[in-house]
């Protein structure tokens, strides 16, 4: 599906200048507010991204949307439970 947005010349220009490639900024913004917002998953964020998993993390991080995003802490204490239910 193509969006199509019109912005001003001046506008273009300048976000051009420090974004570069104005379509992939919109459209990685544009999702990651849908993300945000709960209207898509992480899944489906990544996959509309063409991202892993880990990629997709990133790629919130650098949008300041980590409040669901496990940190490593919580990544070691999931495997230690893990390893514990599994020797049991």
């Amino acid at each position: 599906m193509a969006i199509e947005i019109q912005l001003p010349t001046t506008i273009e220009e300048k976000l051009r200048l420090q974004l570069g490639d104005v379509a992939v900024a919109g459209r990685e913004a544009m999702l990651v507010e849908l993300y945000r917002q709960g209207k898509i998953s992480h899944g489906e964020f990544a996959e509309a991204l063409g991202l892993s998993r880990y990629e997709a993390d990133a790629v919130l991080r650098r949008h300041n949307v980590t409040e669901d995003l496990i940190t490593g802490e919580e990544l070691a204490e999931q495997l230690a439970r893990l390893r514990s239910l599994t020797s049991q």
